[in-house]
């Protein structure tokens, strides 16, 4: 059982003691520090609530809610919804601030609180820590009653259609190519609420043939949520039959975008955003961004643009912060999050799907083709369980001082860099764990560089 408190909010699992565990007490003293926080900031005292589909959603979206009605805040409830919708909603809205309540591709028992800025953006680090401490200081003041909050909810969807016709909106977003090609698709949704939202996209934009796989926003996850190659054999046994033109795969809050081949293989999670900016260069010149773990393929593609890149620190609100420093038209991270700031500042598996069958239906390649045109790499994605008596900046100093020869970013944790190959290793946001990432240009090779490193952890602990 575990409770993570951090910068970008609060997660742990459902079931347990308090303090240890994401219980109802810990969600009424985080709640009341977002609100009393929030106050601070701002006069909109109002926040957007959404959640995805996990079964202890409800009880929180509660809890949450009536804390914060219970400070003076309003709130307007999405109920079942996407983390890029909540994100533009609190803009629309002229809110505050916004709680997604979601543990994005974590399992089901755990959940999360993940918190928003009237900007509809993940708050900073200063803010987050801020957050953290009123939580732990508890130092709190409710209203009098005739002062509460005031308890909406969009029964309709109407903030998921507004989402949707402001992607339809986009100059790059062309649904009548996309029309035209009679793109048949397979969508898994992991039962969570891209079971709702995807669908609706692709009718907006013309699809015509959609197979649902795991549509049923139930919260019972069919498979593990995180959309890797390993966990989405469901989705590619179906492609494989033939007659389709891709598969779509998004985690249980949208913000992730996975694509499967017509043939079944995998496109790649990590060529997502290269397939999207690769696409939005073509059309717009300017700057990218994805973070240190994500593949240089996005490196490559914007070079032979003639534009720039930059990595940041992992993290979407890293990302954006980088975005923004050098005005980048596309931006994300490697694990299926496109950032588009045309629309917003958020990871948005929505935006990217119009986006990239925009540029499928363009190209009229089918999906293995487009693929090859890439730079390939290959990821080996590795990560190691922590225990208290674990020294996390210990190892990583260590591993700086053995590899000193090579060129090293310190950024976030450790990313040395070889001849056509990188390995980064960092703490978990997210996880009690650590993770490896290793890119080479090969399987093996990448797997190997991955697994030299880890051992080199093991030898140090």
């Amino acid at each position: 059982m575990t409770l993570i408190k951090s910068i970008s909010g609060i997660r742990g699992t459902i079931g347990g003691k308090s303090g240890e565990t994401l219980s109802p007490l810990d969600l009424v003293k985080f709640a009341s520090a977002y609100g009393s926080w929030l106050k601070t900031q701002t006069e909109l005292h109002k926040v957007v609530i959404g959640r995805d589909a996990r079964p202890s959603g409800q009880m929180i979206t509660q809890i949450v809610s009536a804390t914060l009605q219970g400070m003076g805040i309003d709130v307007l409830d999405l109920g079942l919804s996407t983390t890029p919708t909540v994100e533009m909603a609190v803009v629309e809205a002229q809110a505050g601030g916004g709680i997604i309540i979601t543990a994005s591709h974590n399992p089901i028992q755990w959940n999360a609180l993940k918190l928003l800025n009237a900007q509809g953006e993940f708050i900073d680090a200063e803010s987050g820590q801020a957050i953290v401490e009123m939580a732990d200081n508890q130092n709190f003041t409710y209203v009098e009653s005739n002062q509460l909050g005031k308890y909406s909810l969009d029964e309709e969807g109407a903030y998921l259609q507004s989402h949707i016709n402001k992607i339809l909106a986009l100059p790059l977003v062309d649904k009548e190519a996309i029309e035209k090609r009679n793109f048949r698709v397979v969508v898994d949704a992991v039962n969570s609420s891209g079971g709702i939202a995807v669908p609706r996209l692709l009718e907006a934009l013309g699809v015509k043939e959609v197979t649902k796989m795991f549509c049923e926003p139930t919260g019972q996850f069919p498979h593990n949520p995180e959309p890797l190659p390993e966990n989405l054999r469901d989705i590619s046994k179906e492609l494989d039959k033939g007659g389709y033109d891709l598969g779509i795969v998004v985690d249980p809050d949208v913000d992730r975008l996975a694509l499967v081949c017509e043939d079944g293989g995998m496109f790649g999670e990590e060529y997502t955003l290269v397939a999207v900016a690769d696409y939005v260069l073509q059309h717009t010149a300017g700057a990218t961004v994805s973070n240190l773990s994500s593949t240089q393929a996005l490196r490559d593609i914007t070079q032979k643009a003639g534009q720039t890149y930059e990595a940041s620190a992992v993290g979407e609100v890293n990302v954006v912060k980088k975005m923004k420093a050098i005005g980048a038209v596309i931006g994300g991270e490697g694990n299926g999050g496109v950032i588009y700031p045309e629309l917003h500042y958020g990871r948005d598996a929505l935006v990217g799907i119009a986006l990239f069958l925009t540029h499928l239906a363009k190209s009229e390649k089918m999906m293995t083709r487009l693929l090859a045109t890439y730079p390939k790499y290959w990821i080996s994605k590795n990560k190691i369980s922590l225990t208290e008596d674990i020294d996390v900046d210990a190892i990583l100093e260590t591993i700086k001082e053995k590899y000193k020869q090579q060129p090293i970013n310190s950024e976030d944790g450790v990313r040395i860099d070889f001849e056509r190959s990188w390995v980064h290793l960092r703490k978990s946001n997210t996880e009690p764990i650590i993770r490896i990432y290793a890119e080479a240009t090969s399987q093996p090779t990448a797997d190997t560089l991955a697994q030299k490193i880890i051992q080199d952890i093991r030898d140090i602990v």
